[in-house]
């Protein structure tokens, strides 16, 4: 059965209309009086609304959905929120904030719980159970638009033809099984276009890690052949597989032949190299997935098992975002329902916590899936052992980050005291540029709270102003703060984080307490670190002083004599001399560890872009060359440079080259030249 089309409408983007309450009648015409927000203005919709299952949307005053939610009555859902009394400060507040409300009419309570998921992650309310982390998974995947079909990591949509295996919890999980799967089925992992300009074998074939079908080593029969063993392995025939093997050995020993018993022999200890890699393998688990949750001092962890073929195929941690009030039960009920929003769903879904919907939930992803999906709270056996398993994980992995929390948050107040900053900062912003005598100039910014480094608000800005000397470090970051603050200044953070930081269309004389505000991260910083000296930190303080930014606090961060790290001077705004802490400051290998950070983040930056730019092909510049007609010029003529010295008569001879393309081509190059 096919997802709905409102499914689809609303996961693009279509508005839906929002459904208007009654209009509350006026005594007074004045344009001061404030607007009915809270319990009078959803009174409103209450005449409106149906008995059926749907979807609401709770906006604040500025228009922002602050909360999403499922009914199975929709009215009586919605009548619930007008009763005085009986709610917890949560939802209390989500009340008073509320200044309007949309709906959607589904047909089935499944299809509400299924949307409801979507928006959640469309909208991020702040009042929702969020999903902090929902990256694709990588898969390996063995494309098969080759006649030598290749093996290779893949994240993202399935759009190339090939057999896809996964979801591995990791990109590093996926990366050491495709080494060994290459030491047991010598499978090639090279590009299409290096696969078809080899001329004699690489690296990997001289250690024996591919069969080289490119230089015809292997036949492609017999590639096809491994191929097929591999796809048996990874689909979990893996036992079959090493049988083969093992039959193959004893055959070739029998026979004398033994080089080649010592290949299969090879084979069979990286198959075993695998497996065991895999950690737990129990048997009657073929395709599953576990959720375990731990909540403790106020912070929920949910580890993600991950089970197919009848491998472990490895687990993630993750964190959700919800309010400290909410019971480990309703946290992992909308987390669950959120994860396969775009995730692959298995037949059997174990969790650590019994759900209240946890049949519903069930007939959502058995409507998404188009199959039978089963969910269990087992409580004892095998798949009991595994949820216990993960549970544990789940309660060392919460412990872990509560501790780096806590000595993270100590840093933080250590760093304000040394530095006398106002505050303890919640949001630190790192500058540092990265070229190479000027060329692919790029600058990079991360960023670090609470929690230690926040990657997803890490940005990197390509230089592009014509008018800097190239080499100028002191230009570079004036162009980068300016880009930064600039957009920051223009956008309105600080009003924006202001209010998310103390609760939107909250009363004053009802302060929501320190351990129930919403876990809001800051977009604009408190502390801004510069790597460089003064001259560096001048040029942020002109940038700062410019665009009118007078409560973010500037540090510049100076190399010690001999560059020597643990001597680094640190420069402040208004004082002409610098200080140094002492070598063994806590807070000083904290600076070092942010600047290393930013360091090392410009550089990866500045190096991608200077592969980029040496590998660009030229031929990509060219109106009408697409990836057939380059790689039969690369082919024919060997280079670029090659094909930029082609008459017009040789480019015509070139398979897929008319004569007017051909004029193209040569046009390209020597207008280029002239």
């Amino acid at each position: 059965m096919a997802p709905p089309v409102w499914l689809d409408a609303v996961a693009s983007g279509a508005n839906v209309p929002a459904m208007s309450p009654e209009e509350p009648t006026s005594t007074t015409d004045t344009p001061s009086a404030p607007a009915p927000c809270g319990p009078q203005i959803i009174s409103g919709y209450l005449k409106h609304l149906g008995s059926g299952p749907g979807v609401y949307r709770m906006l604040d005053g500025t228009g922002t959905v602050i909360y999403v939610g499922k009914a199975r009555n929709l009215k009586a859902r919605v009548g619930n929120y007008v009763r005085l009394g009986g709610h917890t400060n949560r939802i209390a507040r989500m009340i008073s904030a509320t200044a309007s409300m949309e709906f959607v009419t589904v047909r089935t309570e499944a299809e509400a719980l299924l949307l409801e998921a979507n928006l959640i992650k469309r909208f991020r309310p702040r009042f929702n159970v969020l999903l902090r982390d929902d990256k694709s998974f990588p898969y390996i995947l063995i494309a098969r638009d080759q006649a030598a079909p290749q093996i290779m990591k893949h994240r993202g949509a399935r759009n190339r033809k090939g057999d896809y295996f996964g979801p591995f919890a990791s990109a590093g999980a996926v990366g050491r099984t495709i080494n060994m799967l290459q030491r047991a089925f010598l499978l090639r992992s090279c590009s299409d276009s290096v696969y078809e300009s080899r001329t004699r074998p690489c690296l990997l074939h001289q250690i024996k890690r591919c069969s080289a079908p490119c230089t015809g080593e292997i036949g492609l029969d017999e590639y096809s052949q491994l191929v097929d063993e591999a796809v048996r392995f990874l689909s979990g025939e893996s036992q079959s597989v090493r049988q083969l093997y093992q039959r193959l050995m004893e055959d070739a020993a029998g026979e004398m032949e033994y080089e080649r018993a010592a290949k299969y022999r090879n084979r069979l200890w990286a198959l075993a190299h695998v497996t065991a890699d895999q950690a737990i393998n129990p048997d009657g688990i073929e395709e599953a997935d576990i959720f375990a949750a731990h909540q403790e001092g106020g912070q929920t962890c949910v580890q993600v098992f991950f089970f197919r073929t009848g491998q472990n195929w490895g687990n993630r941690a993750y964190y959700p975002k919800a309010d400290r009030s909410l019971p480990v039960e309703d946290i992992l009920d909308s987390f669950v329902a959120q994860f396969y929003d775009d995730k692959p769903v298995p037949r059997l879904i174990l969790l650590s916590h019994e759900i209240a919907n946890r049949e519903l939930l069930a007939e959502a992803l058995c409507i998404k899936a188009n199959r039978k999906v089963e969910i269990r709270v087992p409580q004892r056996g095998t798949k009991s052992g595994l949820v216990d398993h993960a549970v544990a994980n789940a309660r060392e992995a919460l412990g872990r980050k509560l501790a780096e929390t806590a000595s993270q948050r100590h840093l933080l107040e250590a760093l304000a005291e040394r530095f006398n900053l106002a505050d303890v900062p919640r949001r630190i912003e790192v500058y540092d540029n990265s070229h190479i005598m000027g060329t692919n100039a790029v600058g990079g910014m991360i960023v670090a709270g609470p929690e230690g480094f926040v990657k997803a608000a890490y940005r990197k800005f390509n230089i592009k102003s014509q008018a800097i000397t190239p080499g100028d470090d002191f230009a570079m970051m004036r162009e980068v703060l300016t880009r930064r603050f600039k957009r920051l200044v223009e956008t309105g953070a600080d009003a924006a984080e202001g209010e998310d930081a103390a609760g939107a269309a909250t009363a004053p004389d009802a302060p929501i307490p320190e351990d129930e505000r919403p876990d809001v991260f800051p977009d604009k910083p408190d502390l801004v670190l510069v790597d460089g000296g003064l001259g560096q930190l001048n040029v942020a303080c002109e940038v700062f002083a410019d665009l009118g930014v007078r409560d973010v606090a500037l540090i510049g961060v100076a190399k010690g004599p001999d560059r020597d790290a643990g001597r680094e001077h640190f420069h402040r705004p208004g004082e002409a001399k610098s200080i140094m802490l002492e070598p063994r400051d806590p807070v000083l290998y904290f600076v070092q560890r942010l600047r290393d950070e930013a360091h090392r983040f410009a550089i990866g930056t500045h190096r991608a872009k200077r592969s980029k730019a040496i590998s660009a092909n030229p031929l990509d510049d060219i109106a009408g060359i697409g990836q057939t007609r380059r790689r039969a010029l690369m082919n024919h003529f060997g280079s670029a440079k090659a094909v930029s010295r082609a008459g017009i008569e040789d480019l015509k001879a070139v398979n897929g080259i008319s004569a007017e393309m051909a004029q193209k081509i040569y046009d390209f190059f020597h207008d280029r030249r002239g």
